[in-house]
């Protein structure tokens, strides 16, 4: 699959969780089920909220879906924009389960305001880590080495959406620690945009720096290299979490049960995360998650294989 196609998929299921009114918002009751609504295999309904350009969830959603369908629940997908609402649906009950967190250091803000209200259903990947980055044929090996050499990367650190994490740690921390606030600004606005923007410099050879994080597709497709963080700006490796309502545990037992056993090492990680954001172009992210089981029937103690 070329670098385009993949953007423009990631761009239209983005664009599409766009137009939808917030889970936040809404309220209406008919997201959350909270263990009391009958689904399709009789077993309830139970809502998964993610963000669809942060590829990490969007491959853990669609796993979820087939593990919670072979334990006979409905499978709700709710495609949100930005973490602060998808926290706050969590917490009134409108979505169930976030498939893929970072509540320990890039979300600590939105589990500080919401986490009362949230339960911790396990971590399924213990090695993610914010990160600063450029194109490999870009000479400079540091985020020390961005101080007066503004001008090459037009002045700017091209960055996602203002609401993340990331974006956070990048302009309240990294940007202070190493005094680039008199150069650089940090230009927000969505995940879809800077991976265009990363790309279009890849392709002309020209110099650009942006916020990444891995496990993030980007690092398989493009030629990318991580700036040395000596003074541990961006903060120290995390692990993705899965987080659900309050009461899911109780609610949905054995659902609960199988999330916990989820874990996935480097390698199984990557494979599912390339096979889902390639399919998502024709809309094939089930059937990847059917070849993926096929080949890692082992990947986790829980996974259910029929």
């Amino acid at each position: 699959m070329t670098h385009q196609r993949i953007l423009t998929r990631i761009g239209a299921i983005a664009g599409a969780a766009a137009l939808a009114v917030t889970l936040a918002s809404c309220g209406d009751g008919t997201g959350g089920t909270g263990g009391t609504e009958e689904g399709a295999g009789g077993a309830g309904t139970i809502t998964l909220g993610y963000i669809p350009s942060w590829t990490d969830g969007l491959a853990t959603a669609y796993l979820l879906e087939d593990q919670l369908t072979k334990l006979g629940y409905e499978v709700r997908m709710e495609e949100l924009t930005e973490p602060g609402p998808l926290y706050a649906g969590l917490a009134n009950g409108d979505v169930d389960v976030y498939p893929s967190a970072w509540p320990e250091v890039t979300h600590a803000s939105y589990m500080a305001e919401f986490g009362d209200a949230i339960e911790d259903l396990g971590a399924y990947y213990d090695n993610a880590q914010l990160t600063i980055a450029v194109p490999s044929y870009v000479d400079i090996d540091s985020i020390e080495d961005l101080a007066g050499n503004a001008a090459r990367f037009d002045d700017r650190i091209v960055g996602i959406e203002p609401g993340a994490g990331l974006t956070a740690v990048t302009q309240d921390s990294m940007i202070p620690a190493y005094d680039l606030g008199d150069e650089y600004q940090l230009v927000t606005s969505s995940t879809q945009a800077m991976l265009a923007e990363l790309q279009g410099a890849i392709d002309a050879q020209e110099d650009i720096v942006v916020t990444l994080w891995r496990p993030f597709w980007p690092y398989g497709t493009f030629d990318l290299k991580d700036l040395e963080d000596p003074k541990g700006a961006m903060g120290e490796p995390e692990a993705l979490h899965f987080l659900g309502r309050e009461g899911f545990a109780a609610d949905y037992a054995d659902a609960a049960e199988l999330i916990a056993g989820i874990a996935l090492d480097d390698a199984a990680y990557g494979s599912l995360e390339s096979a889902v954001v390639e399919a998502s172009e024709s809309g094939g992210e089930a059937e990847a998650v059917d070849a993926w089981i096929a080949e890692n029937a082992d990947a986790f103690p829980t996974l259910l294989t029929d």
